[in-house]
């Protein structure tokens, strides 16, 4: 009996830890750790086959699996063009790393579409960027897969992820839901940025631990994001590095950091933590309910003239979010 490929998606677990021409370097070097990320970076469609017709349950049986999972780090999918990113889990909860593609149905006995390359990004920053947190990983989340996919109707969609290992492709599943755009209230890139204030070291009287669970607290909480909005370009990053749901808050503000060191003099920085008083059980803070977010972590970039000029959410690395930051600059 073949092997159903409708698996339901393990979202990426944990919770997080908390610029180099070379960033891979940053990787640790253990297992051959830094060689299988470089190998996962350099990724070309004429690495995988094309589908041909073929329906996406096809392509998984002629495949073949072994016993990986798909974490999936981001959620919000409209139709049209959308960034979907994840990562890959073997049977024993660690991650996988080699050259990655992924393929895409309106259901398993549709015709498949790609393959659409899924580079890593590097989420491991350089040293001095890093927090107690990550330095303390054991097993550092160390790069996430992203592809740039169109899904052309709204519905659930089957989705086939192909990476190598071990010199052999390897197929795991999962699903997603598109929905229309106009069904999305998250603002999206060309309107305008909710003026909202954001916490800062004066809001919260001098007390950095009352609006940063990073260990060390991040030095992004000087202005409100109200303050600067249509002043200057802006990075708004909403994360809690300590009590994240996902293991990717951690690394993304680290990344944040990094990028802040080397374009900080052309915008603003600002992290906005996620829950009232750091406590989930309280809900979510006012600027998070005004962007109408509910999954974390998510970047806005924002241009100087307030609309939003790129949105990234879950799990991205050096690569994609300097890439969003250029779009304001």
């Amino acid at each position: 009996m073949r092997k159903a490929l409708l698996i339901p998606a393990v979202l990426l677990a944990g919770c997080g830890g908390g610029g180099s021409d070379e960033p891979t370097s940053n990787v640790p070097e253990a297992g051959g750790l830094r060689q299988k990320v470089e190998a996962a970076q350099g990724v070309q469609p004429g690495d995988f086959p094309q589908p041909g017709g073929k329906t996406l349950q096809r392509m998984a049986d002629e495949i073949g699996g072994a016993g990986l999972d798909v974490g999936l780090a981001t959620s919000v999918f409209t139709a049209g063009e959308n960034r979907l990113a994840f990562g890959v889990i073997d049977q024993q909860g660690q991650f996988v790393y080699g050259p990655t593609a992924i393929y895409v149905a309106q259901g398993p006995d549709k015709p498949a579409q790609g393959p659409y390359v899924a580079p890593a990004d590097v989420l491991v920053t350089e040293g001095r960027y890093r927090s107690k947190q990550a330095a303390s990983e054991q097993d550092p989340f160390a790069a996430v897969y992203a592809a740039d996919v169109r899904f052309p109707k709204k519905g659930p969609w089957s989705v086939l992820v192909v990476t190598t290992r071990d010199g052999k492709l390897v197929a795991a599943a999962s699903q997603v839901r598109v929905t229309t755009a106009a069904k999305d209230p998250i603002p999206d890139v060309g309107e305008p940025a909710p003026k909202v204030q954001t916490d800062t070291l004066a809001s919260a009287e001098g007390d950095v631990s009352a609006i940063d669970t990073r260990v060390p607290p991040s030095d992004m909480h000087e202005q409100s994001f109200a303050d600067v909005v249509g002043k200057r370009p802006v990075a708004l990053l909403f994360s809690t590095p300590q009590l994240c749901q996902s293991r990717v808050c951690g690394p993304v503000t680290d990344v944040a950091l990094q990028m802040k060191a080397k374009y900080g003099d052309r915008m603003e920085f600002i992290h906005q933590e996620v829950y009232v008083g750091n406590d989930p059980a309280k809900g979510l803070r006012p600027p998070l309910k005004a962007f109408n977010l509910r999954t974390e972590p998510w970047l806005f970039v924002v241009g100087a003239d307030g609309r939003i000029t790129a949105r990234l959410e879950g799990s991205f690395g050096l690569s994609a979010f300097e890439r969003a930051l250029q779009t304001a600059l």
